[in-house]
């Protein structure tokens, strides 16, 4: 059963089950051992108040393992074109209701609070376990509250006249200054963004830039070592949609960084990308095979290790992208290959991602990492690094890889039951602020 939420959102769907298993927070949580629904939440993308899900839904068990629970509550989502966050939840039933699987939605607005999408995700779950309440004895006193609007249906987002035209502009700068008796440091930064995201095309235009400057003194040397880093960049991506499993898109961009030797580089090119799974299942599994030419033009601010002050260079990428949420567990993983068409040596391979996945009960196993085979630095300047410049990492150095690893193992034993909420002194998970 797959629910719009948003022929649902105009009216207050309201689940209460009366004396002992009341909603509100002043409500006592059912005890463990009733016939009550067990239920295991897992939110894979977006954070989950559970904290705030135990104390509003207390007509079920909260259980801290998938294989203790009759419901597996999957939580996926992605951003939206306007800032805001399009939130799947799907409803995975577990023994006595195992195939049985329901998926609501919801989409929150960029102006919402947390607390807003905080209460209106809780409003969905319990939207969504009402089926598989019923059959228990806790459906034998459950009931269901329907607020009909006084008026007409109250206008939704998708009703209302968009004067922006779906375009979305988000400015952002920033900055920071911190010192010691022999460092000084001082960094700005800033952002400005558009963008129109629309069923069939959807365009986003970014700016960034950064500047930095480190003073150090070394009183051994009676000097002031000074460490200036800019970065500047403009991304532009145009794209336009091809069917359920098929997109096309132009990728623009103008990069100033001095880091990397580049006074100003500009790339463009097409590139056309395939979708195994249709695209509206991207929030739970995508597996996308994207290809793209291009075009690279070099300003260097030193002269490089091939004597270039500045050059034009063809090149083409391919790239495959694995990401996947299931009760099991996530993957995300991808594999990069670039390539300068004017000399197929000028190469740059990467892998990049990892699983988390639960093992058995209790234990669950996760591992991220990345690794590249690095042969496309042709920008690297000729006059070489100072050993000064090297141990701070002033200017890139030539590399032919580049690779991080992190793996663990946790595992988690004792009572199944998660349902009393206890904040005090930060025991029960609950966010402080102190002042």
């Amino acid at each position: 059963m797959r629910l719009p939420m948003l022929k649902i959102l105009p009216w207050c769907l309201c689940v209460f089950v009366p004396g002992a298993a009341a909603l509100g927070q002043d409500a006592d949580p059912a005890q463990p051992g009733e016939a009550t629904l067990q239920v295991f939440l897992d939110c894979q993308t977006f954070f989950c108040d559970f904290d705030h899900f135990r104390r509003e839904i207390s007509f079920v068990n909260w259980v801290r393992d998938r294989q203790d629970a009759d419901v597996h509550v999957l939580g996926t989502g992605q951003a939206t074109g306007g800032g805001g966050r399009a939130h799947t939840i799907a409803f995975i039933g577990v023994g006595q209701f195992a195939g049985r699987t329901d998926t609501l939605r919801y989409v929150s607005g960029n102006t919402d609070t947390p607390a807003e999408i905080r209460d209106e995700l809780v409003r969905i779950v319990k939207l969504g376990l009402v089926p598989f309440v019923a059959p228990t004895q806790t459906g034998e006193r459950l009931d269901v509250i329907y607020r009909s609007p006084t008026t007409a249906r109250p206008t939704t987002r998708a009703d209302e006249a968009d004067p922006w035209n779906l375009w979305v502009f988000t400015v952002g700068v920033g900055g920071n200054v911190s010192g010691e008796s022999e460092r000084r440091s001082i960094a700005g930064n800033g952002s400005i963004r558009a963008n129109r995201t629309a069923e069939d095309f959807k365009v986003d235009i970014r700016v960034t830039g950064r500047a930095s400057r480190d003073e150090t003194d070394v009183p051994e040397l009676d000097t002031t070592f000074v460490n200036t880093q800019r970065r500047f960049n403009f991304d532009g991506l145009f794209v336009w949609s091809l069917g359920d499993h098929w997109s096309a898109g132009i990728r623009t961009s103008a990069l100033h960084n001095n880091f990397i030797n580049q006074d100003l580089t500009l790339r463009a090119g097409p590139a056309l990308e395939y979708n195994l799974y249709p695209y509206d299942e991207s929030t739970r599994r995508q597996l996308t095979f994207r290809y793209s030419l291009g075009v690279s033009a070099f300003d260097y601010e030193e002269v490089t290790v091939f004597g270039r002050t500045s050059e034009v260079r063809p090149n083409h990428q391919l790239e495959v992208g694995l990401a996947v949420q299931q009760p099991w567990g996530s993957i995300l993983a991808s594999v990069d290959a670039f390539q300068y068409l004017h000399d197929r040596s000028k190469h740059r391979v990467s892998l990049f991602g990892g699983p988390r996945i639960r093992l058995f009960r209790g234990l669950t196993f996760n591992v991220f990492g990345s690794v590249a085979r690095i042969k496309d630095q042709i920008f690297i300047a000729d006059s070489g690094l100072t050993s000064d410049e090297r141990l701070l990492r002033i200017r890139q150095f030539s590399t032919d890889f580049r690779y991080f690893v992190n793996l663990g193992l946790s595992y988690r034993f004792g009572s199944k039951w998660a349902n009393v909420v206890n904040p005090r002194m930060g025991g029960g998970g609950g966010v402080f602020f102190f002042f």
